[in-house]
């Protein structure tokens, strides 16, 4: 059975110093469920992920710590250890190397490290290690358009979205209260307006 008093410890111990660490662990979706969770990371400096903001489910199984958490990006990534499909991450600490001496905290904490040292020869996306091994000037643009495309909370003002959605043929009610539910991420919110 998982370990509640244990798991609101470290949501409390996570989120204490999240401006110095640049991780934070939320409830999904603002639930009550303890055992799935909304990890965020910051984007390394001099990375290609700088600046960028990465979502991370977090799924706690019932043998929690005994039993690593499940972790997958949400947020789209161009990286080696991390599918650029569907988000899942290699990386040993999440599996085998897993201990129940390690948070939470630390395991987001060595996904960042992830995005600062990638592993190209243990990977999880064979196309993205490739290109980082032969050509690593174009992993790099491509790593950085990706975090421009899809981590980085937009500069552009809500009204200026709303309005670019209701042009696409959007009703502004519906386009404001998506908008909301994302965050003002407008990648996710047309992909929500277009899948209702």
């Amino acid at each position: 059975m998982l370990d509640v008093s244990r798991v609101q410890k470290e949501l409390a111990e996570c989120n204490r110093d999240t401006a110095i660490s640049g991780v934070s662990i939320a409830l999904h979706d603002g639930g009550s469920d303890l055992s799935h969770l909304s990890g965020t990371i910051s984007g390394p400096v001099a990375t290609p992920y700088e600046g960028g903001t990465f979502q991370i489910d977090i799924r706690l199984p019932s043998g929690y710590p005994f039993e690593p958490p499940k972790m997958q990006f949400v947020t789209k990534v161009w990286h080696p250890n991390i599918s650029s499909q569907n988000g899942a991450i290699c990386l040993d600490i999440l599996k085998d190397q897993w201990s129940p001496a390690l948070t939470l905290k630390t395991a987001l904490l060595s996904l960042q490290a992830l995005l600062s040292a990638p592993e190209p020869d243990d990977p999880q996306d064979a196309v993205v290690a490739q290109q980082y091994m032969r050509d690593h000037q174009t992993f790099m643009a491509t790593a950085r358009y990706w975090t421009e495309a899809f981590a980085r909370r937009s500069s552009v003002g809500i009204e200026e979205k709303v309005q670019k959605l209701v042009e696409m043929g959007f009703p502004e009610d519906l386009v404001r209260s998506t908008l909301e539910s994302v965050n003002g991420d407008e990648n996710q919110a047309l992909e929500m307006l277009c899948s209702s």
